[in-house]
Order: structure tokens, then sequence, then C-alpha cells
């Protein structure tokens, strides 16, 4: 998985004197107002026009063709603006990154703060752009929203609408070649980045699939004057910090265009290597993998083959102990009152979900040709079948009792109810353990075909 890089300390010359460069502050001030300006141009440049996007396309309802011919895509012009702000950012960050480091003492200060400013742009667009307004996931208070689509901002990874639109689309479209705006099946260079060097036509959003977003004034607002919020939070807010630790340049190289370039790409390993590497717990339709590892870089969006089969939960990790820094962000919001509406699936649908995967990748084993179908292998077959008959069974038995479930709460007379629901919960529980019995009989099955094939 991914491991920080080691920049190397070589722009600099061993008889430099670091006293001299602290006490010369006419020319730190020149060093700062050059960088600050330099990196404050791009960022207003870049934001403009990331994504094609123009104030007039806040309300234009530019319509998205069904499907794009193969031929768009053999040769689609430069996007020059994000390509050579992409590019150049990195770069930018693995010169200045190890100047800054060898000529300049860093405080403890200047660490805590790129640490928060990480969470906060991070954890904004996990929250923010993904689960709150891509999935209307959770509602949030409003000055939680704000504070998110501020960090979102800050992040420099475009406007709510055109990052949503976007990612609705690629749910839509997902893996397929030419109407997935970031398709895992072109590979990953494509996925990670081209898909926003060149002027694809799957870029082009569709803005008729956030009529939800077009109705909040700020997200608007947002959107049409991208630039401008972008220019005044990492000026302002970047300055702000500069001033408060002291160390205006360590503010503008380490919190500023480090941690920038680190969220954008953290970002990216999600539509690319979260659909390369992993495991596919939940469905096998798409590339979408879960990753524990990637899960730690991404603020837990890693559990991505769980997102891409029920998108509309506010977790990724769906089990208590996997690492999901925004699930716990947002569950904690929602104890003080900041978040509500937390959309989950209930436990028995995601077991549903993982008892089906394993009986697909027991027929697939079994047809695999590893083993001869010897009478041990079809004795192993007839048990899988006939297992997978019991939990059909199991499952049509579930949804009856799900019915039963809506049509006793709309008959029963409140004084009934909870005796109702106490029934229902232990139908429920039976049924439940049934599926887990399931899951573990397969798992023996496996295992005894094991062992009998080694002693064999």
């Amino acid at each position: 998985m991914l491991k920080t890089t080691t920049l190397p300390h070589t722009i600099h010359s061993q008889n430099f004197d670091k006293k001299l460069l602290k006490n010369n502050h006419f020319l730190l001030l020149n060093k700062c107002s050059f960088l600050i300006n330099f990196l404050c141009m791009g960022v207003h440049i870049f934001s403009k026009f990331m994504y094609n996007s123009t104030p007039k396309q806040a309300t234009q309802e530019n319509t998205m063709t069904a499907k794009h011919n193969p031929q768009d895509f053999e040769n689609p012009p430069i996007n020059w603006v994000p390509a050579v702000f992409l590019i150049s950012t990195p770069l930018l960050a693995l010169i200045l990154v190890p100047w800054y480091l060898w000529t300049h003492d860093t405080s403890p200060a200047l660490w805590i703060a790129f640490s928060l400013f990480m969470a906060w742009t991070g954890l904004s667009i996990t929250a923010g752009y993904h689960r709150l307004f891509a999935h209307k996931s959770y509602e949030a208070h409003p000055v939680v929203k704000y504070f998110l689509l501020i960090g979102a901002t800050l992040a420099v990874q475009s406007s709510a609408f055109d990052w949503c639109s976007g990612h609705r689309v690629h749910h839509r479209r997902v893996d397929d070649e030419y109407d997935d705006p970031y398709s895992a099946r072109r590979g990953f260079w494509f996925s990670h980045m081209q898909w926003m060097l060149k002027k694809y036509p799957s870029g082009q959003y569709d803005y008729k699939n956030i009529p939800d977003l077009k109705k909040d004034k700020v997200l608007v607002h947002q959107h049409e004057h991208y630039g401008l919020w972008v220019l005044l939070t990492n000026v302002i807010i970047l300055s702000a910090v500069g001033l408060i630790i002291g160390d205006m340049l360590g503010a503008f190289i380490i919190v500023g265009l480090l941690r920038m370039v680190l969220t954008h790409h953290f970002t990216f390993f999600i539509n690319s290597l979260c659909h390369m590497f992993g495991t596919r717990p939940y469905t096998d339709e798409n590339t979408a993998r879960d990753n524990p590892i990637l899960a730690i870089f991404t603020w837990g969006e890693g559990y991505h083959n769980y997102h891409h089969y029920f998108q509309y939960d506010y977790r990724n990790g769906v089990k208590w102990w996997q690492y999901d820094p925004t699930k716990w962000l947002i569950a904690g919001l929602s104890k003080i009152g900041l978040a509500k509406e937390l959309k989950t699936v209930d436990d028995l649908t995601i077991k549903h979900a993982e008892v089906t995967m394993q009986f697909k990748r027991a027929e697939a084993r079994i047809a695999g040709g590893d083993l001869s179908l010897d009478d041990r292998l079809m004795l192993f077959k007839d048990k899988i079948s006939a297992e997978y008959d019991a939990f059909t069974n199991t499952v049509e038995e579930w949804h009856a009792l799900k019915t039963k479930s809506m049509e006793l709460k709309r008959t029963e007379f409140a004084n009934r109810l909870h005796e109702a629901d106490e029934y229902l919960k232990e139908q429920f529980a039976q049924v439940e353990q049934k599926i887990r019995d399931h899951s573990e009989r397969v798992e023996q099955a496996f295992m005894q075909l094991k062992g009998k094939t080694v002693k064999g």
C-alpha cells in the first residue's frame, strides 16, 4: 500500500548559514510574498477551470448523453489548466518541502496545524462532499454543513456541484468504460488522474442529477464563485495559521501545499486503488474492493465494496472494529444533536449479501478446475447446493417476516403494539441466526474438503 516517500534533501549547500537566513527578514518576506502570490494565482486559475466549469454552468441543464462513442476517447484535447496544476503541485512539493525542512527549523505547532488541516480537509471531502452532499446519507446541522463545505473548498477538489454530480454518475455508470467519469476498467492512471487531464466526454457533468443541491443557495454561490471561495479560504485561513504559529512560510508550504497534494492523491486512491486491490465480500458486480490499509489513508473510504453495494449507508466500515473515522465523526455528531437521520442498512440485509457472495465463491471454486471432480467433490457440490436452497428459503422467510412486520404495525392497536414488536424481534433473531448458521456451514464444508484433499 501507500508509503510516504522520504523527500530528498538536495537543494542546499553545506556552508549555508541558517542564522543569516533567519535574521534577514526582508529576504524572507519577499520569498513569502512570491510563494503566496504564486500559489494563490495557481489555485485560483485551477479552481475555475479544473472541471471545465464556468459560473453560467451553475444553472444550466447540461444533459449527458446515455452513451458515449469510443472514438470520442481516442484523442481528446488536453485540459491544460488542471493538467498543469495537478502535475506541477506535486513537483513543487518535492522541491519546496525538502528545501524548507533543510533550511528552517520546524516547530511542533507547525506539525499540529498540518495534522489538523489534513483531518479537516480530508473529513470535509468524505463526510461533506461524499456522504452528506453526494449520497444524502445523513442530515447535518448548518454549522457542521458549512464547516465541512469550507474544509472541502480548502482541499481544492472542485465545487460541490461538480464533485457530487460526477460522483453520482460514477455510481450510476460504475465500471462503464466510456460513461463512468473515472472508470477503473480504463486502468490505474486513467481512474487516478488522467480523467481530469483531458477533456473526455464522460467528464461533462449533468447537473440534472443534483436537483437537491441546487436548492441550497450557499452551494449555488460556492459553485458560481468557486475561484473566489478557494482563493479566500487558502489565503485567509493559511495566513491566519501562519500568524498564529509565527511561521508564514511553513504555513503555506507544509499546511498549504504539502497538505493539499497529499489530500488530492489520498482521494484519488479511492477511484484507482480501491477498485484494484482488496476483497469483495458483498458484491462482485463491480470492481470496488474493501481494503483496510487504504481505509487508513482515506478516512474510512477504503471499505469501497460495501459502499458501492450500500451507497446510502452513512458507514463505509460497517463492522464496529473497521477503521472509519468518517463514520465515527458522523455518529458522534448525532449524539450531540449536530447530525440526524443517519441512514443504515439492517444487519440481516448485510448478512444476506455476505452469505450470497460466499455461495458464489463456493460455486466458482468448484467450477475452477483446480480439483478433479471425484466423488468427494461431487458430494461437496451437492452439499453446497442443498445449503444454498436452505439459505434461499431462509431469505424468503425473512422477506415474509418483514411484510408481516409492516402489516402488524398498520393494524395492531397501540396497547398491543409493544407485544407485536417483541414477537417480531424474536422471529427476526431466529432468522438472523439461521443465516449465520448457513455461513458457518459453508466455511466448515470448505475446511472438510481441504482436509480430505490433503489426506487423499
